[in-house]
């Protein structure tokens, strides 16, 4: 079935079932404008289809996906042209899938970070295997954590999504089930079971019940209360000083505070802002304020930074502006999540 897509993105009817294959695995499967533009044409087709009552999302290789074509990005951004049009196609899918009437499941199995968390965790399944890490590292490259995090983050309990925001740590399939960014945790040897059970049921749940596994969670109770503690405070300074004032003492708050001091401190305020505010607003409403912050960082410093950091001079240490968390106004924050007008996200 032709979506387009190129080679970058396959799609199959296959029983009841329409099923996507991610398929850049040399590229970690990041997802392109080309990806995301093919996933939502099948999608408003497989919606309006009676033959279709599921559908099946899944990759070759070992990532899910990797997150967003970063290096694209960064090189239209420096040639004065910030692809505004990708991330605008790409948040109207994230916001499709969450509001797609039939059941969306999506098969992780490697590492899922970024653009790869959108395509899959807004969906009703989304079921990893013990090879599974989930990821939002975006304040590490100075970007911020998009795609509907803040939809899906600020819901999970004991300010655990916040924690995940601000550090852009990995997190296995325990983690992700207990906190509940997964519903459900197979073996990696039964993928290829549960998919064909799956295109010949219209009920994932009676499927997926006869491949669940347990999955322990990976981080232990005092880590949890700890993160409870830190990062349930009313603003990103009070975290800081709730770090600092347990970091000599405490190995997981010294750990914790010196990963935080790595990141943008422009980032972590956005991020910060961001995920708080999300906890009360629907994810259309999450998907038009991550647009207004993604307008102002592709015109900003940091992203480009981290990015020269990260990939292009790989391994040296981005020089961040302001340099300081607290060298950034709240003004300076504010002027994120101003509105944009007529260049607003339209869903």
């Amino acid at each position: 079935m032709d979506f387009g897509g190129g080679n970058e993105i396959r799609f199959e009817r296959s029983g009841r079932a329409g099923v996507v294959t991610l398929t850049r695995p040399q590229a970690l499967n990041a997802v392109t404008h080309r990806m995301v533009n093919a996933l939502d044409k099948a999608l408003r087709a497989w919606e309006r289809d009676d033959g279709v009552d599921i559908v099946v999302v899944k990759a070759e290789g070992r990532a899910f996906s990797a997150g967003g074509d970063i290096l694209h990005i960064y090189e239209a951004g420096r040639a004065g042209k910030p692809p505004v049009d990708f991330f605008a196609d790409e948040y109207r899918l994230n916001a499709r899938i969450a509001r797609f009437e039939k059941p969306y499941v999506a098969l992780i199995d490697g590492i899922v970070m970024g653009g790869g968390v959108g395509i899959s965790f807004h969906g009703s399944h989304r079921v990893l295997t013990e090879n599974a890490q989930f990821a939002m590292p975006e304040v590490g490259i100075g970007f911020f954590p998009d795609v509907g995090a803040s939809h899906l983050l600020p819901n999970l309990g004991g300010s655990f999504g916040m924690y995940l925001a601000l550090t852009g740590n990995r997190i296995r399939y325990g983690d992700a089930l207990w906190s509940g960014l997964a519903t459900h945790t197979i073996k990696a040897q039964d993928q290829a079971g549960l998919l064909d059970r799956l295109v010949a049921s219209d009920d994932p749940e009676s499927a997926l019940r006869g491949f669940s596994i347990p999955a322990r969670r990976e981080t232990d109770s005092p880590t949890l209360e700890a993160i409870a503690r830190h990062v349930a405070q009313p603003s990103l300074g009070d975290v800081i000083g709730s770090l600092e004032r347990a970091a000599t003492a405490d190995a997981f708050a010294a750990k914790t505070l010196a990963t935080i001091r790595t990141r943008s401190p422009t980032s972590l305020h956005v991020a910060w802002r961001e995920i708080s505010a999300g906890l009360t607003l629907s994810m259309d409403e999450c998907m038009r304020m991550e647009f207004r912050i993604l307008n102002r960082m592709l015109a900003g410093h940091d992203f480009y930074e981290g990015i020269r950091a990260a990939i292009i001079d790989k391994g040296s240490t981005p020089q961040w502006r302001p340099a300081g968390i607290d060298d950034v106004s709240a003004a300076d924050i504010d002027a994120y999540f101003a509105p944009l007008g007529e260049r607003e996200l339209e869903l």
